[in-house]
């Protein structure tokens, strides 16, 4: 089953890393963060992937392009350009690299990699997420919902203490930083069968599959919403990089479930 990877937008709220290099590029631990999402979907069976490159992309098809010499040691005969590899210690990632526009929106990215994902369920994502969800669980739940998509759902932890109080003032109560507040909110990780692209059947390029696509989707009862009750990350900002960073180096982060 081969998974799709968002990695085309411009990542604007994270200026500070993306001015010079695209978001999936920025590292946690050495490595890009979109290397830590496909080892967590590898770590599952699932080494076959297809990544919608726009901003910067080139960027992208480098990396993957060098990636095995640069996880080898090697010999170079400078003279000829011969390359001996003595070893590897590289990924069994099988990458599809598909430049899907500068400007294009998400629902415009999906339909434009359509033909590599062939007349298969497959598994689509974002390429900032990084979460100790089970894979395997995922899929058996869209599976038993039947429909065609099924997306994961988390919750945000509370960023504010919250205070219960009387009338005249007194505080009864105060809990900082509550687990949440009880939404669900979409934190990617989807399951789709092809028979979403009929829904992207028009032109695309403006439209976001959040807005459009997965909202009519749902309005046809075809959406499944998996509940993932653990760790989940976006990184969305610098703040999030630095969090993920510190837990990357302390070796407690979460999502290394390989």
């Amino acid at each position: 089953m081969k998974v799709v990877i968002l990695a085309g937008g411009l990542g604007t709220r994270l200026m500070e890393e993306t001015e010079a290099r695209p978001k999936p590029m920025v590292e946690i631990g050495g490595k890009p963060i979109i290397w830590h999402i496909m080892k967590m979907y590898e770590n599952y069976g699932f080494n076959e992937f297809v990544i919608c490159l726009g901003y910067k992309g080139q960027m992208l098809k480098e990396y993957f392009i060098n990636y095995f010499l640069y996880n080898s040691d090697v010999t170079l005969q400078l003279e000829n350009g011969n390359i001996k590899v003595h070893l590897s210690n590289t990924e069994s990632f099988i990458v599809t690299l598909v430049d899907t526009g500068l400007n294009t929106n998400t629902a415009g990215r999906i339909k434009r990699i359509q033909k590599y994902v062939e007349n298969e369920t497959f598994m689509l994502t974002y390429s900032d997420g990084v979460s100790d969800i089970n894979l395997n669980e995922l899929l058996e739940f869209h599976k038993k919902k039947g429909r065609l998509a099924t997306l994961t759902t988390v919750q945000l932890p509370g960023r504010f203490g919250s205070i219960e109080m009387n009338t005249s003032g007194d505080v009864l109560h105060f809990n900082e930083k509550p687990d949440g507040d009880g939404v669900w909110i979409n934190g990617g990780f989807f399951v789709l069968e092809p028979g979403i692209f009929e829904y992207l059947n028009s032109n695309m390029d403006d439209i976001q599959w959040e807005k459009k696509p997965l909202v009519e989707i749902a309005e046809n009862n075809q959406l499944s919403a998996y509940k993932h009750k653990g760790f989940w990350k976006c990184m969305d900002a610098l703040r999030d990089r630095v969090e993920l960073e510190n837990l990357w180096s302390s070796g407690n982060a979460p999502w290394k479930t390989w």
